[in-house]
């Protein structure tokens, strides 16, 4: 089924359609294309250094496109770093600090995370549609629940999204008949056997075809990778005997993480290997649609994640299903491992193909920098806290930045606990909320976070520590508070 969410367009576009009218023939703007997988780590393309999972279709359009190396998603997990596509702004001072509905408690009462993103925020959906453009949202929102759903933020067609994070099934019906707020909604005439990423990749060609006079923006928000880890048959088949032939079985597979969490240490996840096959094979079909549709050069394809891969859990639990070595920890943890993505743009004819491997990005540059691409423009009231990535994108210049914040006052399933982080130059600095305690590293030397400092240059911990207490302050960032129901190790 094809369904099609109508909303009403703002003021912006009467006053772009009365331009175009009054003579004159207005500018082809490009479509643009955002691929947003979730959880998937820095590490887990071939081209960013996998040699275990296989992902052709997506490493050629890496080939095919600028590729960042250094590039950061804005929060530790899904919601935040969403909220930050959307607006363009910190996931602090939106006050989506953690995945919504993820509350937990530890020594600390998590921060107050608001559930939905702020319906004021002119979003990405919102600018675009108002610009003139067909705006559709397909797949994974977690933004809020139905009435904060995409077509509540300016995207005119919308199919396929929860009210939670995760699917209830990645096979046909998609349905969890013990969380109903996981089911799929608008696929019903699917057929047996049927896989959720083909899908909404199938959903997303129709829209290709329906929409190809453009101009158009497509989110493409696959729930893939994330829990559950589900494949087809005949790939976890395919891994298992690649799993099985890895020339050092008896190196460990896991260490010990920060407070007894696990951190897994070999990329050997069949299941897994077989999830990042299905969308590699779904990326290659969009970009397929593209080129058969004469759309190849007129299309900005946006490639990212939501936050790192899934490789720490606490409890002992031990199905975490990927590595992200050589970064330390993985999805919720300031470490490298919890935020560090993969990122690359393609628009041929438009740029020249390369490695942007000394600037830093972060989600929240992706309005600004698409704004600037398709020469949109901000409205004048518009708060962005993210910066423009085009001049790097198009004339690999330097980016007048240096220094990149994270707020995470919460708990988590992965091991995570309650913290902020900045990152200036090559030196980082985490601050944990438990026990105040420090950490500082240099990237350029010690990737992994395995150095700690702080001791030795207390000076610049310092520095970097007063840095973040006056970035917390100005973005009005909620803190945790101590739990009086704390009664030590529960």
């Amino acid at each position: 089924m094809f369904s099609f969410r109508q909303v009403r367009r703002g003021s912006l576009l009467f006053c772009v359609t009365l331009v175009i009218s009054c003579g004159g023939e207005a500018p082809i703007r490009p479509n643009v294309v955002i691929l947003l997988v979730d959880d998937l780590g820095w590490t887990d393309l071939g081209s960013y250094g996998s040699t275990f999972y296989e992902t052709p279709n997506v490493d050629r359009l890496v080939s095919e496109g600028v590729k960042f190396t250094q590039f950061y998603s804005a929060g530790t997990n899904c919601s935040p770093t969403r909220a930050s596509i959307m607006t363009g702004a910190f996931p602090a001072r939106l006050g989506i600090t953690n995945w919504i509905g993820g509350v937990q408690k530890g020594r600390l009462l998590p921060a107050r995370n608001t559930e939905q993103l702020p319906s004021d925020e002119h979003s990405l959906g919102e600018i675009f549609s108002d610009a003139g453009y067909m705006t559709g949202y397909i797949g994974k929102w977690h933004l809020g629940d139905t009435l904060s759903f995409p077509e509540h933020h300016g995207f005119q067609f919308n199919i396929a999204t929860n009210r939670g994070g995760t699917p209830g099934a990645y096979f046909y019906p998609y349905k969890n008949s013990r969380r109903p707020e996981l089911n799929i909604p608008d696929l019903e005439d699917g057929t047996e056997g049927e896989y959720l990423t083909d899908r909404l990749t199938t959903e997303a060609i129709k829209f290709l075809n329906t929409h190809r006079d453009g101009p158009f923006l497509l989110m493409l928000g696959y729930y893939t990778v994330h829990s559950p880890i589900v494949a087809k048959e005949e790939k976890i088949e395919k891994y298992s005997e690649k799993a099985d032939g890895l020339s050092s079985p008896k190196e460990p597979e896991y260490e010990e993480e920060k407070n007894g969490t696990l951190n897994k240490l070999r990329q050997d996840h069949a299941t897994y290997a077989g999830m990042i096959e299905s969308m590699d094979e779904s990326v290659g079909r969009v970009v397929e649609t593209l080129t058969e549709l004469g759309l190849t050069e007129n299309t900005i394809v946006v490639f990212l994640s939501d936050n790192g891969g899934l490789s720490t859990l606490a409890g002992g639990r031990t199905w975490m299903p990927t590595a992200n070595l050589s970064l330390r920890a993985g999805k919720a943890w300031l470490y490298e491992g919890g935020i560090r993505i993969p990122f690359f743009v393609r628009w041929p004819g438009k740029i020249s193909t390369g490695v942007v491997d000394k600037e830093l990005g972060i989600s929240t540059d992706l309005l600004p920098t698409l704004l600037d691409m398709t020469g949109v423009g901000l409205l004048p009231d518009q708060h962005v806290d993210g910066q423009s990535l085009w001049p790097v994108i198009r004339d690999y210049t330097s980016l007048d930045r240096e220094t990149l914040f994270w707020h995470f006052p919460h708990y988590s399933g992965s091991g995570a606990i309650p913290g902020a982080a900045i990152r200036k130059g090559d030196d980082k600095l985490i601050w944990w909320f438990e026990d105040n305690a420090i950490e500082l590293y240099n990237l350029k030397n010690d990737l992994g976070e395995q150095k700690n400092l702080a001791e030795q240059y207390p000076e610049l911990a310092g520095n970097l520590k007063t840095q973040l207490e006056i970035w917390l302050e100005e973005v009005d960032a909620r803190m945790t508070a101590p739990n009086p129901e704390w009664r030590g190790e529960q």
